[in-house]
């Protein structure tokens, strides 16, 4: 029996404790959050308790943590897992200051703790078909991805403003895409962006409308065009050119039905948002965590990953910012 502890009861959190409690020999032991009602909520729903960090950290019985409290706690607690020998499931970023993710990255391998970080993209049964037929050779060698990204209305601007900006909140995903998808690293990064949704969003010194292209190492190229505004729904898809063809990966719909008639053509409108268009591969990522554990196998998505992710963003950033190309260091 694996028990585990999580830390946060928000909306990610009990999205992924109602995963975790349906995973083969898995047990929800302890819930722990600075809202002292969600987190008896949380605990009292799947038969857990609720403690403090420190006392779930020294219980011997915890093997692992699953992290999904606010962004700003995220490293301190990796730090502190590593520490007690846990193994760490944390949601992204591992921190916005890259020093300390990367201090972080250091310290889980030099530790040599699992820790899987929370890019779900990677575990939708879409995207991952779309990615086995091209390891296939269905197109032949990847030459240009497309990815297009868009939210279907902005946050709360109280939100952004302490959010690291939308290529470290939002585009970190599509930056993980990309390395997983070409499996090549980036050496080039130009980000253009503007603020076209809600002026309030350029007062809080972000954006909310980016198209950003990448050049890796093999000379591929990525396009990423993204938004925090969609009149449609959630817009996740993109595409594959290779020498020989094309893979494309679309969106997700409530239902597959279509209405044709006098007036046209009617379909479901994209799913609302990511807890509805990701529930599958938030289900597959916790699967996946809690079998490498018991199999002892590596995981799919390493801190060393979530890292390069990062390191893209603040490219990405900075290139916004300065109007330039930006090179990243070779590894």
């Amino acid at each position: 029996m694996i028990d585990v502890a999580l830390f946060g009861a928000g909306r990610i959190g009990q999205i992924h404790a109602g995963n975790l409690v349906r995973q083969p020999d898995v047990r929800l032991k302890y819930v722990i959050d600075i809202n002292a009602d969600a987190a008896r909520a949380l605990a009292a729903r799947f038969g857990a308790e609720v403690t403090t960090t420190e006392r779930a950290l020294a219980d011997g019985a915890v093997r692992a943590v699953l992290i999904a409290a606010s962004t700003d706690t995220h490293s301190d607690l990796i730090a502190r897992a590593v520490s007690a020998r846990k193994a760490i499931f944390c949601e992204k970023p591992v921190d916005l200051d890259l020093a300390r993710a990367r201090a972080c990255a250091a310290a889980v391998t030099a530790a040599g703790v699992t820790c899987q970080i929370g890019f779900q993209r990677r575990f939708d049964p879409t995207f991952n078909a779309l990615k086995e037929r091209m390891t296939a050779g269905a197109i032949g060698a990847p030459e240009l991805l497309v990815i297009t990204s868009r939210d279907p209305a902005p946050p709360p601007v109280a939100y952004i403003a302490k959010s690291g900006g939308i290529f470290s909140d939002m585009l970190i995903h599509d930056f993980d895409i990309c390395r997983w998808i070409l499996e090549d690293e980036v050496v080039s990064v130009f980000a253009a962006g503007s603020c076209l949704v809600d002026p309030a969003i350029a007062e809080a010194g972000d954006i909310d409308t980016t198209a950003v292209t990448i050049r890796t190492r093999r000379g591929r190229l990525c396009q990423i065009n993204t938004s925090r505004r969609a009149a449609y729904g959630y817009d996740q898809r993109f595409e594959v050119l290779g020498a020989r063809g094309l893979l494309q990966a679309g969106n997700h719909r409530p239902t597959e039905v279509t209405l044709a008639g006098g007036d046209g053509i009617h379909s479901d409108k994209p799913e609302a948002f990511f807890l509805e268009r990701y529930r599958a591969a938030y289900t597959a990522e916790i699967a996946h965590f809690f079998a490498a554990l018991q199999s002892g196998t590596p995981v799919r998505c390493t801190i060393d990953d979530a890292v390069k992710a990062q390191e893209l963003a603040d490219a990405a950033t900075r290139s916004w910012r300065e109007g330039r190309i930006v090179a990243l260091q070779p590894a």
